[in-house]
């Protein structure tokens, strides 16, 4: 999910999760971590008070990126479009908490 990209086309609340694409709610078996995953964003979109509200969802991916036999050789076009936005948007939810 690509919470910027959603803001920018109109999407009325996102929330977003730094997985890998294909693994957006968690590791393949991992019922518990998918599902805290998903209880977290049901969490987020209910407390979205007005449409275009992005929230940044609280999960790590448990490896390195590098580590990551299945990851494509270079980053999404999407991604790479959007890197600058995402690190802004972090840098600007660790001021001042989650949501926007």
């Amino acid at each position: 999910m690509i919470p910027e990209f959603h803001r920018q086309i109109g999407i009325p609340r996102v929330a977003g999760i730094e997985y890998p694409f294909g693994r957006t709610v968690g590791q393949v078996n991992d019922v518990h971590g998918q599902r805290k995953v998903l209880l977290e964003t049901i969490s987020c979109l209910e407390r979205a008070k007005k449409p275009g509200e992005v929230f940044h969802l609280p999960f790590t991916w448990p490896e390195e990126p590098k580590e990551t036999k299945w990851h494509p050789p270079e980053i999404s076009p999407i991604l790479k479009f959007f890197q600058d936005e995402i690190r802004k948007t972090r840098q600007q939810e660790k001021k001042s908490g989650p949501g926007l």
